[in-house]
């Protein structure tokens, strides 16, 4: 989603950009199950999409608007998000990670200087008098000034420029729950704090929802290998009440909890995007919104350089203008992620109650919750 993103954003600009991917995306099909990888995409998110015309595509697929943020310890202690706070139609959609990519992959073909390698992968990169040469395991050389890399957490474009990472593993696993539920989804997204992970619900089209499980990795290794009818028994026994239980298994997939975050964003000739700079713990669903403001900000430091004519717009100081907008706000969220779950991830009565009084209060509609909100959603 990022690196398409991004061959878009920097096609606009009149640069000749050249996108190497292993797979297509699969063409939509409103009959095709529900996939289980999914984005809460933020209101900063769509802005952008929009402006890469991948927005308009993307809405007549499959998705569904949500308008409100609950979570929760104890009953009683909630905090509310909604998108009425700020006066807004929506916060968001929850959308399948596939269908974005799709959505963007369809405004390849507006621009003749936007070149598809697909099927194709990298073999190898090299220093040229130019920039980075990659050649490509079927054969072509692309020589370039600038080589992004949007490639993943295990980024061989990282890896190759020798840019480090900090961070650490949780020792905690994540499942993914397609469910079909006996009536439509409301418009709201809540989670459900424990000791031993959040759970949490996505609303999705239709009479579909995602369920989010958090645990350890052994207790989600042993719910993967449960049957449909098994899991919806154990989901039945740690889920909250607020779920109904007139629902159905369809699908589900789990991954383990990371955090990595580069120690420097670029090299000469060279930029990290996405979850290749970073990969955040998946609580409050930012990872892939703090991806798309990666590709904003780059597009938007590259835009610049190119209409001051200062120097070539792809040297170290424009990379370097990039880091610095990005790096600490990453950073920033990251950090906030780890405390708000670390500080949920106990069961010692004082600070439950502490927490949850905080809870509690933060329910309250204030600026500073307006600001929260904000923030939260990209805008400001």
């Amino acid at each position: 989603m990022v690196g398409a993103a991004a061959a878009v954003g920097l096609a606009q600009l009149g640069l000749n950009v050249a996108l190497v991917e292993a797979t297509e995306p699969e063409a939509y099909s409103p009959a095709q199950p529900l996939d289980v990888r999914v984005s809460a995409i933020s209101l900063a998110s769509e802005n952008l999409l929009a402006r890469l015309g991948a927005l308009e595509a993307l809405l007549q697929m499959r998705q569904v608007a949500y308008r409100g943020l609950e979570t929760w310890e104890m009953e009683g202690c909630i905090t509310r998000f909604h998108a009425e706070q700020l006066k807004l139609s929506h916060l968001g959609h929850i959308v399948e990670n596939r269908l974005v990519q799709l959505a963007l992959w369809q405004q390849f073909t507006q621009y003749d200087n936007l070149t598809l390698c697909c099927p194709a992968r990298v073999a190898r990169m090299v220093r040229s008098c130019s920039g980075i040469e990659v050649s490509l395991d079927d054969g072509r050389v692309l020589d370039s000034h600038l080589l992004v890399g949007a490639d993943g957490a295990n980024s061989l474009v990282r890896q190759w420029a020798g840019i480090g990472v900090a961070g650490w593993d949780y020792s905690q696993a994540c499942m993914l729950i397609n469910i079909a539920t006996a009536e439509e989804e409301q418009d709201i997204t809540w989670q459900q704090f424990t000791p031993q992970g959040p759970r949490s619900l996505l609303p999705l089209p239709g009479k579909h929802a995602s369920l989010v499980w958090y645990d350890d990795a052994q207790t989600i290794k042993g719910l993967s290998q449960l049957s449909a009818k098994q899991l919806k028994q154990a989901i039945d026994s740690h889920f909250p009440t607020r779920l109904n239980r007139d629902f159905e298994v369809l699908d589900r997939g789990s991954f383990p909890l990371t955090r990595r975050h580069a120690k420097q964003y670029y090299r000469d000739n060279l930029v990290l995007l996405g979850d290749a700079a970073h990969t955040i713990n998946p609580l409050a669903g930012q990872g892939v919104n703090l991806g798309f403001k990666d590709v904003d900000v780059l597009i938007e430091e590259i835009a610049a350089a190119l209409s001051a004519k200062a120097g070539a717009w792809w040297q170290s100081s424009v990379l370097a203008g990039y880091q610095r907008r990005r790096w600490y706000d990453n950073q920033l969220m990251m950090t906030g992620m780890d405390l708000f779950y670390a500080g949920f991830s106990n069961d010692i009565l004082p600070l439950k109650l502490v927490r949850n009084l905080g809870l509690k209060l933060a329910d309250i509609n204030t600026p500073v919750k307006h600001q929260v909100l904000k923030y939260a959603l990209g805008l400001s």
